[in-house]
């Protein structure tokens, strides 16, 4: 028997660490590869199993690793307020989504599961995030590239917590502010909307030159990937009723509602949101002609669709009362990625049993992984799956609130100064003797931000996170010499005998989000109405309305001196008080119309009986005044 040689050993050795090299070595695994080959080298690996588990999102609380690793899930996202404790760290997001993570690079192909949250104005479910002013405020500044700033600051934030998804923005064109998610709108007008979905570019980073139409983008690990929502004519429902019909023609609906999906697309939006409305009687969950025939066909769109919370569910009234007709429903009109959130496996069980008997055939399913794989290579998730804490000093940074301050300034709407233009209220004076400071909203951080803070409904109170209330921002203005009285809702007496050289009353509504703020009446909450009376009966005042869409107003008009709309301004109440004392000029027009009375509604610009207390572009302007 011969001896090897050693040259002839390592030869040997060599050949089969080349023969090792080339069994490892896997096509989607490489970044050099082209997209295409890479999502087909990684599809052509994969299980009916493993594709249907990519299909699937899963609320956290369900995401054990078990079932990340066991399922396949492609998918997890917070629900409104879900997070991994009360004021949560961005080290514990981190941690929370890494352990998902970890699961998911442990099966057999190693995909990264992405995860989604609503980050609706600024990171809003974090505690300590900037909360910037939700879309109502930001449509009346008509200004593009504030929003694409806002959208690369609440990418940063987003990160921060280890984060790569949002399901922001909504593009809704809301037609009726009854509708409980008209702040979530950025104008009844398409136009500014249009001009709005800027925010996409901000969130996902600009679109390369000679890119494909439909192709979706984002720009790596600072940014995330953005979600056009909700598909389509969410804001355009019967009397403004959440989830409801929306009757329109085909030229109505292009006109108004896709208009700015046309834009989305254009800027490379990564993933698009069913709605749960119907169009003229046929549920948005269910429309294949609207989701397959014309985004996905027409439209080029190659993103991915993805349902609301539960969406496949609500096909059927009542909800789930016939879930294997909803999946075959949902998945054959064109979506792609189900928000189950938690039946995941009735989910999977039905979704494959109608694969195997041909009631939904293959090339359904292999278009909805080709396009969720699509986004996940598009967006990095291969290479970098995991996230770490190298962004955590974004969160709540001084420069993001700064920025949500220029936001707030540039949001408020001033409809009324003085009873004549000659004998303005407004810039007040920092140097006053004594300035009253009064109604439920003046000292409510929860107030400001509105619904989809912290909470999904969002909270009152100064607890839930950090930021400056507008009382504090008046103290924080006036002359150090001035005596600031803070009472809630004062009787007329007080406010007579109190010698005040002015007030400043900031009423208006309660936290909402979704059905729990849709409103037949849209009033100001009590005690507001008796405050503006007791207060603006006695002394030159200054009401401030937080809002998340107009409210009545017509019957305090007269007895207010200066009206200003300041919607949900968010964490960071100093732009308030830098309008109202002169630092900067009001600039804001309404981008929404202000009602006079609930029974004109619907009412828009353009409409035949247009009667408003304050037209469509109204907005007085006042110049800074240099006070020490």
């Amino acid at each position: 028997m011969g001896k090897f040689s050693i040259p002839k050993l390592g030869f040997l050795l060599l050949c089969c660490l080349a023969a090792l090299a080339e069994a490892t070595y896997v096509k989607y695994k490489d970044p050099k590869q082209p997209l295409g080959v890479r999502i087909k080298d990684l599809m052509r690996r994969m299980t009916l199993a493993e594709k249907i588990g990519q299909m699937t999102q899963i609320e956290r609380t369900v995401a054990t690793p078990d079932t990340m690793k066991n399922y396949f899930i492609g998918s997890v996202l917070s629900g409104g307020g879900s997070a991994p404790a009360q004021k949560a760290t961005p080290e514990a997001w981190i941690e929370m989504v890494n352990t998902m993570q970890k699961a998911s690079l442990s099966t057999r192909l190693g995909i990264p599961m992405i995860y989604g949250i609503d980050a609706v104005h600024g990171h809003n479910n974090v505690y300590k995030a900037t909360i910037f002013p939700h879309n109502i405020g930001l449509g009346v500044t008509r200004d593009p590239n504030l929003v694409k700033r806002i959208g690369e600051a609440t990418a940063l934030e987003v990160r921060a917590t280890g984060i790569p998804y949002v399901f922001a923005p909504c593009i809704a064109v809301c037609r009726d502010p009854r509708w409980g998610r008209c702040y979530e709108s950025y104008s009844e007008d398409h136009k500014i909307v249009q001009m709005m979905t800027e925010i996409i570019t901000g969130l996902q980073g600009g679109l390369p030159v000679h890119s494909k139409k439909g192709v979706p983008f984002v720009a790596g690990k600072n940014k995330v990937a953005a979600c056009a929502k909700h598909y389509v004519g969410d804001g355009g429902t019967t009397k403004g009723i959440n989830e409801n019909n929306t009757v329109i023609s085909w030229n109505g609906l292009l006109s108004i509602h896709m208009p700015a999906y046309f834009n989305s697309i254009a800027k490379g939006v990564a993933t698009i949101m069913t709605s749960y409305s119907s169009w003229n009687g046929k549920k948005m969950h269910a429309n294949h002609d609207l989701v397959t025939d014309f985004l996905k066909n027409k439209l080029k769109f190659r993103g991915f669709v993805i349902s609301d919370w539960q969406g496949i569910d609500r096909i059927t009234s009542p909800p789930h009362a016939n879930y294997s007709y909803s999946v075959e429903a949902g998945v054959g009109a064109g979506i792609d990625m189900v928000m189950v959130p938690y039946n995941f496996t009735e989910f999977i069980d039905d979704l494959t049993y109608q694969v195997k008997n041909n009631i939904i055939p293959m090339s359904r399913i292999d278009d909805a992984v080709k396009r969720i794989l699509r986004v996940k290579f598009v967006m990095g998730l291969f290479e970098n799956p995991m996230a770490d804490n190298s962004l955590v000093n974004q969160l709540g940074s001084q420069e993001h609130r700064e920025l949500a301050r220029e936001a707030v300034r540039k949001s408020l709407v001033l409809l009324k100064n003085g009873e004549s233009a000659d004998k303005p209220l407004l810039p007040l004076p920092k140097k006053a003797t004594k300035i009253l400071v009064a109604g439920t909203h003046a000292d409510n951080l929860g107030y400001q931000c509105g619904g989809w803070t912290i909470t999904w409904q969002g909270l009152g109170g100064n607890d839930l996170t950090t930021g400056t209330t507008i009382l504090q921002a008046v103290k924080n203005t006036v002359d150090s010499s001035a005596q600031v009285v803070y009472s809630e809702n004062p009787d007329a007496g007080f406010v007579k005998s109190g010698e005040f050289s002015y007030a400043i009353v900031v009423v208006g509504e309660p936290p909402y989000a979704e059905t729990y703020g849709d409103s037949l009446n849209l009033t100001i909450s009590e005690p507001g109405p008796m405050t503006i009376y007791n207060v603006c009966g006695s002394v030159k005042c200054v009401v401030v309305v937080i809002s998340g869409r107009p409210v009545v107003l017509q019957p305090f008009v007269p007895s207010i001196d200066a009206l200003v709309a300041a919607w949900l301004p968010g964490t960071e109440g100093q732009g308030v008080a830098d309008v109202l004392f002169g630092d900067y000029g009001f600039t804001g027009k309404l981008a929404r119309t202000w009602f006079k009375t609930v029974d004109q509604l619907p009412m828009n610009v353009g409409d035949p009986h247009y009667d408003p207390l304050f037209p469509f572009g109204f907005g007085l302007t006042t110049k800074p005044t240099h006070q020490n």
